[in-house]
């Protein structure tokens, strides 16, 4: 069989496994954040936090215990970290500094899952597991939370209340996140993903160098690393590592895993408004960018240019060979068009225009799916711009489902897709003018330009992957790339927030022949055009000095 042939049938089977689970999950979805009921274990939960789960709040008070609960995760996991080295299950490990313990904890807190340091080297399993792994589940649970915060805005009508965190932080956890993150632990140890306590072995010498394995509770960590849209490896090789991706099945599971509640979300959403045809179209739209992206990612990849290429039948350099250029592109599309910092190969060897691929991703704002919660909320807010411009075009004040969109909710809307936008460029132009930053590329001209602007990209928009050809670990790269997980996480939610809040607030409108059809396939893709037009006129001029000359010219 053909390596093409084989990536391509690999596609088919993701494609057909998401299909089969995508109704299930979905309406289980919003059973579980509609319901009235509260099981036991949950009331423990609000019993120890103090929290009413029954008391509706409105968008102030919706944002505020978003806020404090994440501030107050980063604080944790901070400390955890300076502390290692004096508390047990350490392996031995000091405290990490306080630059690179500061930029973990607003990593995994802000569902970036950005790491400048080699797991197996640096921490201990009760950081791993007591701290990461515990992130991994609460940070995708905040951001399916203010997804469904969202969905609510849109679902009611006269009144300004949104739901209750607390409950919805809970129920995404408890009865989403946990369940599905057993049984994908289940699987990939029958794959061969080691899961254990068993601390470092030596395993003999190379070179008269003495060669250590780490063990680990890797398989559950991967399991909701994976499914969460987090992306933080337990070794430093990430999925590229046969501890955490043993083998070729394995690795279309771990896809299978990332794109599976993003995409079931869509359905979530179409049942809590009562139109699972509005459902439908989101997903068209995201499905029409993800293949697109995929197609385009296994042409360059596979793309013979010079006799090496020819030779090795593509683009392998970076690439495991166990896994071939088929699946690693596919992996890297769907990571980089998701929050999931997981990578099963090199990112920064792969062709000028495969890297630009992985960059326009990211920079699409990753709503294609996009990662957990945070990925609907973002197609939503696009979908508030497209119904906007086809208002302008026809001279009618735009409504989408069944709400007027305004002076006030398209000023929300375009305050949030503008925040990435300036945290990447501002903090990328920084990073090239300054005289210190500079010093950490690898590499000089367009590729070294890309590995930066990669760099703040995957931070501002909450990715964690990275061109992994810079030197991050220096305060500079610690301290703004940690700025930029925090700000491009947290202040988009207050802007998705108060568009729920606004939108909650009015009273619906009856949908007339004027009225733009959302369900049709003309919107999906007029959806389309404005996110792939949006986001070149923000991002092009960045492409066309990195990936885009490094490709032109290769």
């Amino acid at each position: 069989m053909s390596p093409v042939l084989a990536g391509v049938l690999q596609l088919l089977a993701l494609f057909a496994a998401l299909a089969l689970a995508h109704r299930p999950l979905g309406d289980y979805m919003a059973r579980v954040y509609s319901s009235k009921k509260h099981y036991a274990p949950e009331k423990w939960i609000y019993k120890a936090v103090g929290a009413n789960p029954n008391a509706e709040m409105r968008w102030p008070a919706y944002l505020r215990s978003v806020l404090a609960f994440s501030a107050v995760s980063v604080l944790f996991l901070y400390l955890l970290q300076r502390l290692q080295g004096h508390l047990p299950g350490s392996l031995g490990f000091v405290s990490i500094k306080p630059d690179q313990a500061f930029n973990t904890a607003a990593s995994f807190v802000s569902n970036t899952n950005w790491q400048s340091y080699a797991g197996e080297q640096a921490m201990g399993p009760l950081v791993q597991t007591g701290g990461l792994a515990v992130q991994n589940f609460l940070s995708a649970a905040v951001g399916m939370a203010v997804a469904v915060a969202l969905v609510r805005g849109f679902a009611r009508s006269r009144t300004g209340e949104l739901g209750n965190f607390w409950s919805d932080l809970v129920r995404g956890t408890v009865r989403v996140l946990l369940p599905l993150s057993l049984i994908a632990a289940v699987v990939l140890v029958a794959c061969g993903v080691i899961q254990n306590f068993s601390g470092i072995h030596e395993v003999g010498q190379f070179l008269g160098v003495k060669q250590q394995w780490n063990g680990g509770a890797v398989a559950s960590q991967e399991a909701i690393k994976e499914l969460g849209t987090n992306g933080g490896g337990y070794f430093n090789a990430n999925s590229a590592h046969p501890f955490e991706n043993p083998t070729p099945f394995s690795n279309l599971f771990e896809i299978f895993l990332i794109l599976l509640i993003p995409f079931s979300l869509t359905r979530t959403f179409g049942q809590m408004i009562g139109s699972v045809r509005q459902g439908y179209a989101i997903l068209a739209t995201m499905v029409t960018i993800w293949l697109g992206f995929t197609a385009l990612m296994l042409w360059t990849e596979f793309g013979h240019h010079g006799p090496a290429l020819q030779a090795a039948g593509g683009a392998m350099e970076g690439k495991e060979a166990r896994f071939g250029i088929g699946a690693s592109a596919i992996f890297s599309v769907a990571t980089t068009l998701t929050s999931t910092g997981a990578v099963n190969s090199f990112h920064s060897s792969y062709t000028g225009l495969g890297g630009g691929i992985q960059l326009l991703g990211m920079q699409l704002g990753e709503i294609a799916p996009g990662g957990v919660g945070s990925g609907l909320y973002g197609m939503l807010i696009m979908a508030i711009i497209a119904v906007f411009i086809a208002g302008l075009m026809v001279g009618r004040t735009p409504e989408y489902l069944g709400k007027k969109i305004g002076t006030r909710q398209i000023k929300f809307a375009a305050c949030y897709i503008l925040i990435t936008p300036t945290l990447v460029l501002g903090f990328t132009a920084l990073g090239m003018a300054l005289p210190t930053p500079v010093t950490s590329m690898s590499n000089g001209g367009a590729h070294g330009f890309s590995e930066i602007l990669y760099a703040y990209t995957s931070a501002g928009n909450n990715n964690g992957s990275a061109f992994a050809g810079l030197n991050a670990n220096t305060q500079w790269f610690n301290t703004t790339t940690g700025l930029a997980m925090l700000l491009g996480r947290f202040l988009p939610m207050v802007f998705v927030l108060a568009l729920a809040g606004s939108l909650a607030e009015q009273q619906p409108v009856p949908a007339t022949a004027g009225t733009l059809r959302t369900e049709k396939p003309l919107f999906t893709f007029l959806l389309v055009g404005t996110i792939v037009i949006v986001t070149g006129l923000t991002y092009f001029p960045a492409l066309a000095l990195g990936p885009l000359a490094e490709g032109l010219a290769s």
